[in-house]
């Protein structure tokens, strides 16, 4: 029992340090939007982040054992993945470089309410009425950050909610993959279409602006590498203990932000967020705690079904 506690507070430790990578990748975006466009940066950022996306698949000892077979019977899936991730980056980046980080960054924690409206269609998950209220609770909070019909508000604060709308997307398709592909090996996959993607995408909008010193290619590869690496700490911590344990840590990024976006900005745009953020953050732990209470319910009956089965032999 001890070493099961010890395992889920490394994890816990794991998803927060992914937290920061993620943060650090943002505030590297924000000092390079003046020079960059988001298409350039979302191109860098999926290059440089294939290396962690590589090493992630050699680790994986499912991968290894069953062949090292790079080949995915769902690879339009995983297409579908990547091209979602390709424009999610685009409008966040595009935001990171038009508003004050904490307000991105916390509009940007409405995935979960996305992923909680998507279930349904997507996964044909029953949603009850608990989940649709948090999503209800989570939208207020955002409206109230954003102020629609203020002198504060503006187009551009749509950009983070759609990229929440398509990386949602993209976490409730991966739970489509067959049992037996490797996450390692899917998310290579989408890695690499979100790479040529973006980088399509980058040559359809503008042409690649010349980097214009060593220290902003220092820049824009620890950007992929933060990237990168956050997702890679991602799939170690989910892999560590069940999703549950971490989903109610991952609103640390906000207060996260704040201070970074504080320090490295000067921005502190604290009556913007309040009391939206709280709004938000309680709608997520609200539909976390809910799916908790659903997945005990599901091990619980499994087990009762195990041991009728097992009485009968």
């Amino acid at each position: 029992m001890q070493e099961r506690t010890d395992k889920i507070a490394l994890a816990i430790v794991i998803s927060i340090f992914a937290l920061i990578l993620f943060d650090l990748m943002g505030l590297i975006i924000k000092h390079l939007s003046p020079r960059y466009s988001a298409a350039e940066l979302s191109a860098y950022r999926n290059l440089f982040g294939l290396v962690p996306s590589v090493i992630a698949l050699w680790l994986n000892a499912t991968w290894r054992r069953g062949g090292r077979s790079l080949r995915i019977r769902q690879w339009k899936l995983a297409a579908a993945r990547g091209i979602a991730v390709t424009f999610a980056q685009l409008m966040f980046y595009i935001s990171l470089g038009l508003m004050a980080f904490a307000t991105t960054t916390t509009i940007s924690y409405s995935t979960a309410l996305f992923t909680t409206a998507l279930a349904y269609p997507l996964l044909r998950e029953r949603v009850g009425l608990v989940r649709w209220s948090a999503v209800a609770l989570g939208f207020v909070g955002v409206v109230m950050i954003m102020r629609p019909g203020s002198e504060s508000f503006s187009w551009y604060m749509l950009l983070p909610l759609g990229a929440s709308a398509l990386y949602a997307y993209s976490g409730v398709v991966a739970r489509l993959i067959d049992p037996d592909v490797p996450t390692a090996l899917f998310n290579l996959y989408s890695s690499v279409f979100a790479a040529v993607g973006s980088f399509l995408l980058a040559l359809s909008v503008s042409r690649f602006t010349p980097i214009a010193s060593l220290n902003d290619l220092g820049f824009i590869v620890l950007m992929g590498m933060f990237g990168g690496s956050a997702v890679l700490c991602l799939v170690v911590s989910f892999r560590m203990t069940e999703p549950s344990n971490l989903a109610p840590f991952s609103y640390f990024g906000i207060p996260i932000a704040f201070v970074l976006g504080w320090v490295f900005f000067d921005e502190a745009p604290i009556d913007d967020l309040l009391p939206g953020a709280l709004l938000i953050v309680l709608a997520g732990l609200l539909i976390i705690y809910r799916e908790q209470r659903l997945g005990h319910a599901a091990r619980v009956a499994k087990r009762a079904d195990r041991s009728r089965r097992e009485g009968k032999l």
